[in-house]
């Protein structure tokens, strides 16, 4: 899952969302010890729930979608695709103005922890608040705007217009393979939470 996926299964615990959030930009064993242990508790998270996503056999089966025009990005488009499902999904975000809430609790926990931020999160933060990334992918405008993202952030990404045709034909397909996923991984994380 991508920035909402993460911030969703943080289950609003402040620094749990914050290591959650960063994952991606912390690398290592190693520098899980520069962070206060619940921050480093959401990195691990963060790489449980991407190990999670990535061998789920509903996951596998519809990064085949994509396999053919973006080889191993495949997984990182398939994580930005399940982002709009969450958002749209009613189990967790009965409506707009629900996300929209959740989202802005989001930042403003996220804000408050800014002085544990690495370098490329601080970058683009401000953005993601201007923009309102979490909420924007409930939308198909925002779901375009996302993939368009991720050519900014994976240099060698093929041009993602192909990526979002391919979302709008096999979208409902998308949409099993998010279903099949989400719930066994909120019960999963739900878990490791309480232990």
């Amino acid at each position: 899952m991508n920035f909402l996926g993460h911030a969703w299964l943080s289950f609003e615990d402040p620094q749990v969302l914050l290591g959650n959030m960063i994952g991606d930009h912390v690398k290592g064993k190693k520098a899980l010890s520069s962070f206060p242990p619940g921050v480093a508790r959401g990195i691990l998270l963060h790489r449980r729930i991407d190990q999670f996503v990535d061998h789920h056999p509903a996951s596998k089966r519809v990064k085949m979608i994509f396999r053919p025009d973006f080889g191993l990005y495949a997984g990182a488009l398939i994580d930005v695709l399940f982002d709009h499902f969450l958002a749209n999904d009613p189990a967790c975000f009965h409506s707009l103005a629900s996300l929209k809430s959740f989202s802005q609790k989001t930042y403003g926990l996220l804000n408050e922890q800014r002085a544990w931020f690495p370098p490329l999160f601080a970058q683009y933060f401000d953005r993601m608040v201007e923009d309102d990334w979490l909420s924007g992918y409930r939308r198909l405008d925002g779901v375009q705007r996302a993939l368009t993202g991720l050519c900014y952030r994976a240099k060698y990404i093929p041009d993602t217009a192909i990526a979002y045709s391919l979302f709008i034909r096999h979208y409902h397909e998308l949409n099993q393979a998010y279903l099949e996923t989400i719930g066994p991984l909120s019960d999963d994380v739900k878990i490791q939470l309480v232990n």
